[in-house]
């Protein structure tokens, strides 16, 4: 190895004073100076007031983004503490803003039980990465404020008036020469505000955005809490108990869980600690599993609805059509996984199973008539499971048998290694054939498919082996489905599906995104489906190049580009592509498939719970909710057939 010919001293050796250390190394504190860093700084200061809600002494906080993207958060908490500190010999306020790790929620006499935030870096931390800060207590009958520039303390805490409330707000302007960008995304705050009022039973937020004239102002206040929660995201669907079923335990390990059973196919759990979503799980989400399990197999076998010949019923069966949300609050967690999302305290399972056993025996006895509701769709589950199992087996020997596992339509690409391989999922055989002829054979595949899908969304699994629409698809990503779907096993790097610009284009993607997200989510999860974009215009003039334009505005835009070189408008030829067949194989592979001009749009699953209540939305048999929706934002749409 080349040796690195530098002084390796005293000299060389950096000492990070105060805050000094968060300014150099951002990203060790906040995880990235993305905008998912900059909506960061907002929860940890937020988060402060919740912890003040926990713990009985807050009932409203109330957030603003101001003009110029400063950020005002104002909690009726207990004040932070403002007496000197014996450490530090000055103000505890001071010190909680300017010194690393102080607070109080560390050691076992903090002034927290429980405390949120995934990694708890506080106060000190925003301080350090903004502009300015500008901090107002109301404690001891005072109003005290103090003011940071940088992390740098420019105005010591000193007494500007009295009062006889408490609470704390705090001002900052994130600094501009750290983060990306400072503009903050109103729907993505509005979400997490949403999220930890549902969370934190009976705090209200009140989040307002005033950058703009007409300013957008949302209150959130659950006195449901959690049976709230799960009632919000099954709206567009149909639910079997109408009211959740709620269990809370306050003890050393406060648990709190609400859950209702729908007639849907799919299952929906989430899991919080100290109002983090733990997305991997953990041991809290295993013990209510577990419990659930133990819990519907007993009751249906001592009320004979299971008989001693069955089997019992799986936990995939039981848990069909459940939405639950499963939230503990842990004093000291200790976070796992890729990111540090899953809990790992073993002690939670037994506390977390043990009281969902008792809670939940107690509602089937009380219940008999919802027992026995849920109870047939989980043995109608089990049925469906095994069904499924047998197509599945069925598939298998069936693609053994034959001399080609791979579907008849699928035009395949020479190379077999799937990071550099891509299948263009592409409407219809007109298409198809001119994706196939302007395509790069090496690492381009064609699966032309014809017709309106099944809406896995309305069909179980076993609905879906067999499927002529469908199986294709499956057999061409080569991973298999469910709970079977192995994503070491995929034969494309890149699916992407590509369909006309028009609303049939439109709902056959939305068919295909639901089937991935449903049947095949570790596929979106792992960032392997594109949509492609084809364009919806062409200008055209002799003795010119073409020009295409994928939107209205691009069509606007190269319009006035051309009246600058001397090209007046009716000069030109324009051809509006209503399909893919319309495009000859040179234009498609210009346009759509050619990896350095084609743009494609990855399909992410930034946010699952919203992603997985949108698709019920859209996709489910509830129509009134899906009706709401298109009156909410027929406003915005900008292409649409007639």
């Amino acid at each position: 190895m080349e040796k690195f010919e530098h002084e390796y001293g005293a000299e060389q050796i950096q000492v990070l004073e105060g805050l000094e250390a968060v300014r150099k190394r951002p990203g060790m504190y906040i995880g990235s100076t993305s905008v998912r860093g900059l909506h960061h700084l907002v929860y940890e200061i937020v988060d402060n007031g919740v912890d003040e809600a926990l713990a009985g002494y807050c009932s409203e906080i109330n957030i603003e983004i101001e003009p110029g993207n400063i950020i005002s958060v104002q909690d009726n908490g207990r004040g932070i503490p403002v007496e000197i500190h014996p450490k530090t010999g000055i103000s505890t306020a001071e010190t909680v803003y300017t010194v690393l790790h102080a607070g109080g929620k560390f050691g076992g006499d903090s002034g927290y039980k429980v405390s949120g935030g995934l990694h708890g870096v506080g106060a000190s931390v925003v301080n350090a990465l903004s502009n300015w800060t500008e901090v107002t207590i109301q404690r001891d009958g005072g109003i005290f404020q103090m003011k940071f520039e940088k992390g740098k303390t420019v105005k010591k805490l000193e007494r500007i008036g009295d009062s006889k409330k408490t609470g704390t707000q705090v001002r900052f302007l994130a600094d501009d020469t750290i983060f990306e960008t400072t503009e903050y995304e109103y729907d993505v705050l509005e979400k997490r505000f949403r999220e930890i009022a549902f969370l934190t039973k009976g705090l209200k937020i009140t989040f307002e955005d005033k950058r703009e004239e007409d300013s957008k102002k949302v209150e959130f206040c659950y006195e449901g809490g959690l049976s709230s929660f799960v009632e919000f995201l099954n709206k567009g669907k149909e639910a079997i108990n109408k009211t959740p079923i709620y269990i809370e335990k306050n003890g050393e390990i406060p648990v709190e869980i609400a859950m209702q059973y729908t007639t849907s196919y799919s299952e929906n759990i989430y899991s919080f600690v100290n109002n983090i979503n733990t997305v991997e799980g953990g041991t809290h989400l295993e013990g209510f599993k577990r419990s659930l399990t133990k819990v519907f197999n007993d009751y249906a076998r001592s009320h004979n609805i299971l008989k001693e010949k069955d089997s019992n019923l799986q936990g995939e069966d039981i848990r069909e059509g459940i939405t639950a949300v499963v939230s503990v609050k842990v004093k000291e967690p200790q976070f796992e996984g890729q990111t540090k999302t899953k809990l790992g305290n073993s002690e939670v399972t037994g506390v977390v199973q043990s009281m969902v056993n008792d809670a939940l025996a107690t509602f089937l006895e009380e219940n008999p008539a919802i027992a026995k509701a849920i109870l047939e769709k989980c043995v109608s589950a089990s049925r469906a499971r095994e069904a499924a199992r047998k197509a599945r087996e069925l598939v298998r020997r069936k693609s053994s048998l034959e001399t080609t596992t791979l579907p008849g339509k699928l035009a395949d690409c020479s190379s077999k290694v799937a990071e550099e391989c891509e299948v263009y999922i592409v409407e219809g055989d007109s298409a198809g054939g001119s994706a196939k002829q302007g395509r790069d054979r090496r690492f381009q595949a064609i699966l032309p498919l014809w017709g309106k899908m099944l809406n896995v969304e309305k069909s179980r699994a076993d609905k879906i082996y067999g499927n002529d629409k469908l199986n294709p698809v499956i057999v061409a990503v080569g991973a298999g489905i469910g709970n079977d779907f192995d994503i070491t096993k995929i034969r494309y790097g890149k699916v992407i599906i590509m369909a006309d610009a028009d609303v049939d284009g439109a709902h056959i993607r939305t068919l295909l995104i639901t089937f991935f997200f449903r049947y095949m989510r570790p596929l979106i999860e792992n960032g392997n489906v594109y949509l492609a974009q084809p364009p919806l215009y062409k200008l055209s003039k002799k003795g010119m190049e073409d020009v295409y334009c994928y939107t209205d505005e691009d069509l606007s835009k190269a319009y006035k580009e051309l009246e600058q070189k001397g090209i007046q408008r009716e000069q030109l030829a324009l051809q509006r592509y209503k399909g893919l067949g319309e495009m000859n194989p040179d234009q498609l592979w210009e346009t759509t498939m050619d990896p350095a001009r084609r743009i494609l749009v990855k399909v992410t699953m930034e946010d699952a719970m919203e992603a997985d209540k949108t698709i019920s939305l859209l996709m489910g048999d509830e129509v009134e909710p899906r009706r709401q929706f298109i009156q909410k934002n027929a406003k915005y749409v900008k292409n649409l057939d007639i």
